[in-house]
């Protein structure tokens, strides 16, 4: 760094981070959103003092894409006491709790977006939790969708595996995740830097496929992009994490750069040729940074480093490092060379007992186009960000053991990023089988491992003997006796009586992908067995559940919940078939985009904004309280679940931008809306201007009454 910006860069430290946050990019409505904040709130906010000064509004961050991230720079004493900013915070809230918003931090925003990821990739996130850059892969993934492309995919072809090392930041990463719902998500609990092969079948299998369907070469699972955000010691995050002051030394980077080259080198075996994987840390030590390239890429010639100084052409950085002497104890000493620092260590230790395969100081502590973020650039955090490509294929990863040689295995926990809250069409029931060939290497695998003997037929395993690597268990981990404890995967028979009167029920094209529809249930799918859920995945999806050991894989969540079973009041007895059959299903909100394309758009209810703010202003409104021909309608359906799409609109006060399809259900005499109150309050608040739910009423009730005790309480 230049000597004349180093005062700026510490007094920025020391300075409050800003609140940013990036609209969701795959939703019909982030256009909208965007439109709202800018048009509506930023005037709002342009002019509001709070102690007699100006506090600036929210503004772009000029580097995302299409402006949908901003930047608000105010103290939270504002937030609380400003009307103003107060309504625009609950607006926030609302839609964060949607997943139309997702609350992150600005630089955390930025190693997605140099991974430039196409619906059809098969992608990895070697170390995702807690999730707000597995968001940002999924949207990009689900990308045309939200721009109208006529032949956009409601479930791409694509897959994301999201991994985590720590079981129970892995249910915090799907819980996420859960705000963009895919079928082309899996979530694995794996040590990133053991990562397996994961094995495909040669060809899409069924549940009922017999063995000579199953060939004997099996394929080898290789990526088109990997996202490696690495565990760090965080000193960029001083502004947010500022207890990281009070301990922070230059030597706790040393303990960590074995750990993050395993992982990248690992990402680097599991890549396809031109394949991209991007390096990135919210540190500034070269140790994790620089050193950790420089050493990757002496040991994989076929990998070169990325120029993408080009893109992102309004994000401020500077260029990565190409010399530095790293710390080596707390009196801050170095050494020119990693030969002269042992020289110097056996000069000192010529008598005592220390082991020199105890020194945490490797080779590749010492001295590639990498980018580096500093907080004072653009008032953000600090990071560090590489972007690899693969040359060509199947070349060794030169002296591997070597580089690693004297590295230390101490593993360090990130630091959460901003929690925030965080669909998809198909032309064919094969979905995503157009997977590129060259990303599956062809593997001979002894038949024991793959594909499952007849009878009976079994899940085959997941790795090849060479590739199973030890799974480091967590001391947090439920399943601490060793034990993978999720519930299992259960593909249906397309013909599954349940699976098939839901499909009727529902009024389902025949092109529903019925194939790649599965249970999570113990007690597995078998036609008399009362299912609870259902759940879609996408092809490449299913083909790696079928070819895999999901408990071996630690597979935690896959493709995503798309009918749930409706709860009428009617009791269901499990040994009567005839009360089994009667149970009813319905579309949850969230899988109405995944859904729909498969609906004959004559068996969606059309709605206007009337019927909307009914809708919204009771739990369950009367269907006699509805106008013509709305009422009629209505009438003429079956009690269950249905479908109504509200057009664009405009009455009175109330304004709706975008067609808006929303699922219900109609019992003997009323309707339900059937999205959280939360989401009602965040779809009220956007369309009418104010929160019209009984939720919304009753949260405005409750904070009268509490402004009224504080205001007794001062008067007495």
């Amino acid at each position: 760094m230049p000597e004349e910006e180093w005062t700026k860069f510490l007094q920025t430290l020391r300075e409050p981070l800003p609140t940013t946050f990036r609209l969701a990019g795959s939703r019909e409505t982030v256009y909208e959103l965007n439109d709202i904040i800018r048009s509506v709130y930023v005037p709002q906010l342009s002019d509001v003092t709070f102690e007699e000064v100006k506090v600036p509004p929210p503004i772009q961050i000029l580097w995302y894409p299409n402006g949908l991230a901003w930047q608000l720079n105010v103290p939270k004493a504002v937030i609380r006491r400003s009307p103003e900013f107060k309504r625009f915070h609950n607006f926030l809230v609302y839609e964060t709790d949607v997943g139309n918003i997702s609350r992150q931090e600005a630089v955390s925003m930025i190693p997605p977006l140099f991974l430039d990821v196409k619906p059809h990739h098969l992608i990895l996130d070697m170390c995702a939790a807690p999730g707000s850059k597995t968001a940002q892969l999924l949207e990009a993934m689900h990308a045309p969708a939200s721009t109208g492309g006529t032949d956009a995919s409601h479930i791409p072809p694509g897959l994301l595996i999201a991994n985590d090392s720590d079981f129970k930041r892995t249910h915090l990463l799907v819980h996420q995740s859960s705000r963009l719902p895919s079928p082309a998500l899996m979530v694995t609990n794996l040590d990133a830097s053991n990562y397996p092969n994961i094995m495909l079948s040669s060809r899409s299998p069924t549940p009922s496929s017999s063995c000579a369907a199953h060939s004997r070469l099996s394929e080898t699972l290789k990526f088109d992009r990997i996202l490696c955000d690495v565990p760090c010691s965080g000193d960029g995050t001083l502004r947010k994490n500022i207890g990281i002051w009070g301990h922070w030394q230059p030597m706790d980077a040393n303990g960590l750069h074995g750990l993050q080259l395993r992982i990248l080198l690992r990402a680097m075996k599991l890549l396809r040729p031109a394949g991209q994987i991007v390096y990135s840390t919210c540190s500034l030590n070269p140790v994790e940074n620089e050193a950790v390239i420089a050493a990757a890429l002496n040991a994989a010639p076929d990998f070169e480093l990325i120029d993408v100084s080009s893109q992102l052409p309004s994000l401020v950085r500077k260029p990565g490092l190409e010399a530095w002497l790293p710390v080596v104890d707390k009196d801050l000493n170095s050494f020119p060379s990693h030969s002269t620092f042992i020289d110097d260590w056996r000069t000192r230790n010529k008598e005592g007992n220390a082991q020199e395969n105890q020194i945490k100081m490797a080779e590749t502590h010492w001295p590639p186009r990498t980018l580096r973020i500093y907080p004072h650039l653009q008032d953000m955090g600090g990071f560090f960000v590489a972007v690899l490509r693969r040359k060509s294929i199947n070349t060794p990863l030169a002296g591997a053991q070597t580089v690693l040689r004297g590295s230390s295995k101490r593993a360090a926990s990130r630091e959460p990023e901003s929690s925030a809250p965080d669909a998809k069409r198909v032309k064919d029931s094969c979905v995503g089988a157009g997977v590129a060939d060259d990303r599956l290497e062809r593997e001979p695998v002894d038949s024991g491992d793959l594909s499952p003997p007849c009878p009976p037929p079994r899940q085959p395993e997941a790795f090849a003997e060479n590739d199973l690597q030890p799974v480091i268990m967590h001391k947090n981990n439920k399943d601490s006796d060793g034990k993978f404890k999720e519930p299992p995967y259960t593909f249906l028979e397309p013909d599954h009586p349940q699976l098939q009167q839901t499909i009727h029920r529902l009024n389902l094209q025949p092109s529903f992908p019925t194939s790649n529809i599965f249970v999570r249930n113990p007690e597995g799918g078998g036609a008399t067995v009362p299912l609870r859920s259902m759940y879609l995945c996408n092809d490449i999806v299913k083909r790696v559940i079928l070819a895999n050991d999901y408990t071996k894989l630690r597979l935690v969540a896959a493709g995503t919940k798309t009918f749930t079973r409706q709860d009428t009041g009617n009791p269901i007895d499990e040994d009567d078939e005839q009360t089994v059959m009667r149970q009813q299903f319905r579309i949850l909100d969230d899988a109405v985009p995944v859904v729909l394309p498969f609906i004959p758009p004559a068996t969606v209810l059309p709605g206007r904004l009337s019927e909307l703010r009914l809708l919204l202003e009771a739990y369950y409104p009367l269907i006699l309280s509805f106008n013509e021909p709305f009422r009629s309608l209505l009438g003429s359906k079956e009690n269950g679940n249905h479908l109504v799409r509200f057009h664009t609109d405009e009455a009175n006060d109330a304004v709706l931008n975008h067609p808006l399809v929303l699922p219900l259900w109609k019992s003997n005499a009323s309707l339900s809306l059937m999205i959280n109150k939360k989401s009602k309050s965040a779809l009220s608040l956007r369309v009418f201007g104010k929160d019209v739910t009984v939720f919304g009423k009753q949260m405005l009730e409750r904070q009268a009454a509490s402004q009224g005790r504080r205001e007794a309480a001062k008067e007495a």
